[in-house]
């Protein structure tokens, strides 16, 4: 019998009734002068955005103008009362991301838009998920390039990804603190809820609102079908040491019920932690606590929740499980437990010492990944399951924005031997690094974006040009014939101050399943985000 789901390789034919329907609360989102480029087939209407053997990708468009900022005169962070700065650059894109030069939490809530393509990258529809505050709606950050992963429930039937039930246009979402979890510390003095969106097999989306990722962000989910959960991957904190409680308790791997009410009508409770780990169980001296479970990247294979950590200043860059045995790793290190279920239940925590101790151990270290605090080579993001005995895993890059003007290259980019598709396989109970594919990246290289400013920003004295860094979010599929295809988005760097507003770009390449080395292996440039424009998440619906 198969696994319940290895993620982006389920049996065809399980969404094909998948359709948006006339009346769905999947509508348009009001039009912005960046709202939609180009017709790709309608607004809600009826068209089906999971199609077997189609992908879907999430991106996001920045619809604030000019005057939605007044340099020298609104003051931010949003909603401060103490310590305030006024802004430097008015709303206009890209010069209003050099506000986080004064504002290190600055962001602009956007639309979130999903795209059915083709696998040669065709569009052939979009969603665009409502942002009105009249109803159910929900936001990304536009500059927060950890967001709005994408993942199929694990009966195939259902997509999720996180957001924010928050205003379009609104400043600094990203940092604000949740209702329930405030942190009197957060310089943001703003409040809003995290959500997971989950299209549904009838063709409707539904919002289940959380007080987890306070003060920082929900960065994907996973329904997990069979006991109706969520498993959730993200980042809490943006505050003191020590942290709130509900802060630490909201940090990392969450769990939530799927809520069938309006997002007016839902009570929401505190959040509800899955997954703990410390530095500690490797043997290293604690810091601080609640960081260590900066996740990014969230999948579920044969059974078992897997989570990345590629960034912060705390904790282990690398890949992690849950593990619900309590024996796969008695020293932080191992191998999922054969047979082992899937967590069902938070974790039990005893408010009064959380802020001393933390959250209960109950993560591993996936055997063979790195180890090292504070990695200066390691950046795991997106994971992929080809078969039980293969991993592929997205390598962001270590976001250095140095540039070589002989060159013409941003050198630290360029020099990376990690960043990129990392195929990782399992021999003798432990994972091994096989190889890395880069070629066609054209790591470091700048690339031309129509409409975007040429030249220097004045702010950094560097290129506006973007060029890739690595990979982010990343889905495949495996041929019959063991021919691998791997769909990617892309990291960038520039001399933008957020880099993560930048345009990036959908990429893809084929690999064999037993393949040894790269063996002349290249990507292909699929989709380059336009101006006002930056993608996000991809998946890959089987079937055909």
């Amino acid at each position: 019998m198969p696994s319940r789901l290895t993620l982006a390789v389920a049996t065809g034919g399980v969404l094909a009734g998948l359709l948006l329907v006339p009346g769905t609360t999947a509508t348009a989102a009001p039009a912005g002068p960046h709202q939609d480029h180009g017709n790709h087939g309608g607004h809600g209407g009826r068209h089906g955005v999971l199609v077997p053997g189609s992908l879907v990708l999430s991106r996001t468009v920045y619809t604030a103008g000019k005057g939605s900022i007044t340099p020298g005169v609104t003051q931010l962070p949003a909603g401060c009362t103490t310590a305030c700065v006024s802004a430097v650059a008015d709303g206009g894109y890209p010069e209003v991301f050099n506000n986080e030069s004064v504002d290190p939490s600055f962001g602009i809530s956007s639309p979130i838009l999903l795209d059915t393509l083709t696998r040669s990258g065709r569009t052939t529809g979009t969603l665009n998920v409502p942002t009105g505050l009249r109803g159910d709606h929900l936001v990304t950050s536009f500059p927060s390039k950890s967001e709005l992963g994408l993942n199929l429930s694990t009966d195939g039937r259902a997509l999720t990804f996180m957001g924010y039930v928050a205003p379009v246009n609104a400043p600094d979402v990203s940092n604000s603190n949740t209702p329930g979890a405030v942190d009197p510390t957060d310089p943001v003095g703003t409040a809003y809820y995290r959500a997971v969106a989950e299209l549904r097999p009838n063709g409707t989306l539904g919002f289940t609102e959380t007080n987890a990722y306070s003060g920082n962000n929900g960065r994907s989910a996973i329904l997990d079908s069979a006991d109706n959960r969520f498993f959730m991957a993200g980042n809490a904190g943006n505050g003191g040491n020590p942290q709130p409680v509900g802060v630490i308790a909201g940090a990392g791997a969450q769990l939530a019920t799927p809520s069938t009410l309006p997002e007016s009508r839902q009570q929401v409770g505190p959040p509800m932690p899955v997954g703990g780990f410390s530095v500690t169980e490797l043997g290293d001296k604690a810091d601080k606590v609640g960081k260590d479970t900066n996740f990014r990247g969230l999948t579920v294979h044969d059974n078992v929740v897997y989570l990345t950590k590629g960034s912060g200043g705390n904790g282990v860059n690398t890949v992690y499980f849950i593990d619900t045995t309590g024996r796969a790793c008695p020293s932080g290190v191992g191998l999922p437990v054969p047979g082992a279920p899937l967590p069902t239940e938070a974790l039990p925590y005893d408010p009064a010492t959380l802020q001393s101790t933390g959250l209960p151990d109950d993560m591993c270290v996936l055997k063979g990944f790195p180890t090292a605090l504070k990695s200066t080579t390691s950046f795991p993001f997106g994971m992929w399951f080809a078969n039980r005995t293969t991993l592929y895993v997205a390598d962001e890059g270590d976001g250095g924005n140095a540039y070589d003007p002989a060159t013409g290259s941003y050198s630290d980019a360029a020099a990376q031997t990690g960043a990129g598709l990392q195929k990782w396989v399992l021999r003798d109970g432990s994972w091994s690094l096989a190889y890395t594919i880069q070629q066609g990246l054209d790591l470091g290289r700048p690339y031309r974006v129509s409409d975007y400013p040429t030249g220097d920003n004045s702010a950094t004295g560097l290129p506006w040009a973007p060029a890739t860094d690595g990979l982010r979010t990343l889905t495949g599929t495996v041929g019959a014939d063991g021919r691998v295809t791997v769909w990617a988005v892309t990291s960038t760097v520039s001399g933008a101050t957020d880099e993560g507003a930048d345009p990036n770009r959908l990429v893809s390449v084929t690999d064999r399943l037993g393949a040894t080395s790269p063996a002349g292996d290249a990507f292909r440039t699929l989709r380059t985000a336009r101006a006002g424009e930056a993608l996000r998440g991809i998946v890959y619906v089987p079937g055909h």
